[in-house]
């Protein structure tokens, strides 16, 4: 039987994926398995490490229930998944402590410190990337300060995909992308001395793992990892790039010769642009963002992402359901909700209100950092009504994408857009006012388990290069370009300084806020 499919392996934060793709980049099948989260009172979100690994075992298992043959068709398992975060293995390969995941706050007084400081500054200089709590080096100077014998019995700190690729390989290693932008250089695509010399974690450096190229390295699958997951022994393993680059490759961000924008605007709002020469990238003065070498050699992949997207939109279905609830409603329908007022903030006036959509309760992350930054509505009359506010969202969420776009320094030519929000045609329409670029959908359901099928694509040799296999893995998946409402772009080129401005102005406010909630 020939080998005809790829695995995809996407382990993010809430869904664990595993995806079976043709080799020309069809979507076979696809199975989800939820992944849990732990927060903890002190601000901890951690995952039971050793379940990670048995959840996405578990997805592969059930994708081989679904697909005919599977074990004896696949020619290769990619493996990708959340970035950030600290998952600490022992000399043994067993976890010395729970992941702390990317959305751990306990390093934040730590990374606080670092950007007041020069560490902060000279950090980003090195690696391009601007120090946040998500970080591993901030999650592991915590732990030096408070559970020291936790550092001293771990033998290697992974991120969540090095872990899976761990299990299935028995390679301890990372990827570029994510080692270089948490401990290396990102001219030189390595890790940098310096990085630790700053940080003061020279005696963790043997913690770091080797990097490799999923592109062109890929590992046998071992015989007890074969045994829980349903394929066969020897299959090649590739250790794809973490999920953001697999889901801008996967959606097209990665488009030779055009200066193309992606936004994925699900739970949280992420923005790239891509770097074809190392002296043109952009490393933000306000201290945010990321910046990674790209999947595809002299490629660089810059990112500014804030925390909320799509929660702004869900809290206000979520508050007209409940509203409901109160007068004695049963059985609300929220995707029904959820439409009615899409359809009321089409028949709204554009710029009735402005709203900032920082509903995360981590605050904002990019483009500026602010642990305590809070959601507000300005202009709000006895006229407002409930679709003013889905508008507002609507557009709060184009403006804090151009204000990401802004610090990128770039204008796109066109946005391939993803994600939640992109089912919403009014939504689309706003945000290419709101950033003036048309925008193209991106059809591809699973953007992140593509990415990394297409880099084992390119690994086992299917394709000579990444490009060689965009015509079949990406292009087919780019709708129609949806043009510029120019009307309304000038509207909101008016309203952008404003909201800028407003919020600028707000951070002691904000303070206060988070000193009476707390009750200090």
């Amino acid at each position: 039987m020939s080998k005809d499919l790829i695995i995809g392996l996407d382990a993010g934060t809430s869904v664990i994926k595993a995806v079976a793709f043709s080799l020309d980049g069809k979507q076979v099948d696809s199975v989800g398995v939820p992944n849990k989260v732990d927060y903890l009172d002190d601000g901890g979100a951690e995952q039971d490490v050793h379940r990670t690994w048995s959840d996405a075992a578990r997805a592969l298992r059930a994708l081989g229930d679904k697909v005919p043959h599977l074990p004896d068709r696949t020619a290769a398992l990619a493996i990708t998944g959340q970035g950030d975060g600290t998952w600490l293995i022992d000399a043994e390969g067993e976890p010395v402590a729970p992941a702390w995941l990317w959305l751990d706050a306990r390093s934040a007084p730590i990374i606080e410190s670092w950007r007041e400081s020069e560490i902060g500054p000279k950090l980003q200089a090195i690696t391009g990337t601007a120090i946040n709590p998500a970080v591993q080096s901030g999650q592991i100077t915590w732990l030096k300060q408070h559970q020291p014998d936790l550092i001293a019995q771990a033998a290697t700190a992974f991120h969540c995909k090095d872990w899976l690729y761990f299990k299935a390989t028995g390679e301890r290693a990372t990827d570029p992308s994510e080692g270089i932008f948490t401990y290396g250089n990102y001219r030189t695509r390595a890790y940098d001395a310096r990085v630790l010399e700053l940080l003061g974690l020279q005696d963790c450096a043997h913690l770091r793992p080797e990097i490799i190229d999923g592109s062109t390295h890929h590992a046998p699958l071992t015989s007890e990892a074969a045994g829980a997951v349903g394929l066969h022994q020897g299959t090649p393993v590739v250790l794809g790039p973490l999920d953001v680059i697999a889901t801008a490759l996967g959606a097209g961000a990665y488009e030779p010769g055009q200066a193309v924008g992606m936004s994925i605007l699900g739970s949280t709002g992420m923005h790239i642009r891509l770097f074809h020469d190392v002296d043109d990238v952009v490393i933000s003065e306000e201290q945010v963002g990321y910046v990674m070498p790209f999947v595809v050699p002299g490629t660089w992949g810059g990112f500014q992402s804030h925390m909320a997207a799509t929660l702004n939109i869900d809290w206000l279905v979520d508050f007209a359901a409940a509203s409901a609830e109160m007068i004695g409603a049963v059985d609300i329908d929220r995707k029904k909700v959820l439409l009615t007022l899409d359809q009321q903030a089409h028949d709204a006036r554009p710029g009735t209100l402005l709203f900032h959509p920082f509903i995360s309760e981590n605050g904002e992350r990019g483009p500026f950092v602010n642990p305590k930054a809070r959601a507000q509505f300005l202009g709000l009359s006895t006229r407002s009504r409930p679709g003013d506010l889905m508008r507002a969202i609507y557009e709060g969420i184009a403006f804090a994408s151009r204000d990401c776009y802004r610090a990128l320094d770039h204008q796109p030519a066109e946005i391939r857009l993803a994600g939640g929000a992109a089912n919403s045609a009014l939504c689309r329409k706003i945000l290419g006012a709101a950033v003036n670029a048309p925008i193209r959908i991106v059809e591809r359901a699973e953007a992140g388990a593509a990415g990394a099928a297409l880099t084992a694509a390119v690994s086992i040799g299917a394709y000579d290069t990444i490009a060689d296999g965009l015509q079949d893995w990406v292009s087919p998946y780019l709708g129609d370009l949806e043009p510029i409402d120019q009307d309304l772009a000038a509207v909101y080129d008016g309203l952008f300084p404003a909201y800028r401005d407003s919020y600028l102005n707000m951070a002691s406010v904000w303070q206060t806020l988070y000193h009476v909630v707390r009750g200090s």
